[in-house]
């Protein structure tokens, strides 16, 4: 990423409000620098207007370093500083509000959702030929500090094995070490979560 990061997260950013993956202000979206600092989506934001001032870089500990005036980091800053401390290749987190991500939510069971056994988790890293991926679900907290102490528990027993998370009722969060393997992921996510929302309507066992 020799070029400026926050041109590249807005133009995802519109990408995504399209899909109807960002509506409204929702969501963040984040890339991180050489240094151990990254760029986050500003609070309050709408996501198909993004440019260069609705970005805000912050330290791994979450805490400003360059803002433009009037502009504070996304109230869900915390959950990219923990991706980005257990991850070592991640380079670019992606957050998103789909409506298919929260129904799968209420489909998890044990804080785990069996992601159906398709050819496409091989995008994720899962080469098996019958997978049996579960993708972790963690619970909404008002408190967003409280999310990411229990996303940071999680990693700290085991990395997920395939590069994303659920928050339910709330959204998915997919990674990348760069801008176009975070798109992939979460494109592949969001793919497993409309499969198994038709599948639940038909009644198909996945």
């Amino acid at each position: 990423m020799h070029d400026d990061p926050r041109t590249h997260l807005a133009a995802a950013a519109r990408d995504f409000y399209a899909r109807g993956w960002m509506l409204g202000t929702a969501g963040n979206l984040s890339a991180r620098r050489d240094t151990d600092a990254f760029w986050i989506t500003a609070s309050g934001r709408p996501k198909d207007r993004l440019d260069a001032g609705d970005f805000v870089l912050v330290d791994r500990c979450g805490q400003v370093v360059q803002a433009p005036p009037g502009r504070r980091p996304s109230a869900e800053v915390a959950l990219h500083e923990v991706v980005y401390r257990h991850v070592a290749d991640a380079r670019v987190i992606f957050h998103v509000h789909s409506v298919e991500a929260n129904l799968c939510g209420h489909f998890a069971q044990q804080g785990r959702l069996r992601l159906p056994a398709l050819e496409m988790l091989k995008g994720l890293g899962v080469p098996d030929a019958e997978p049996r991926v579960d993708l972790p679900v963690f619970a909404n907290h008002v408190n967003v500090a409280r999310i990411a102490e229990e996303m940071d528990a999680a990693f700290t027993s085991a990395q997920p094995r395939i590069p994303g998370v659920l928050i339910h009722h709330h959204g998915v969060t997919a990674w990348g070490s760069d801008f176009l393997a975070a798109r992939h992921h979460l494109e592949l996510l969001e793919y497993c979560f409309r499969y198994l929302v038709q599948a639940k309507a038909l009644a198909i066992g996945v």
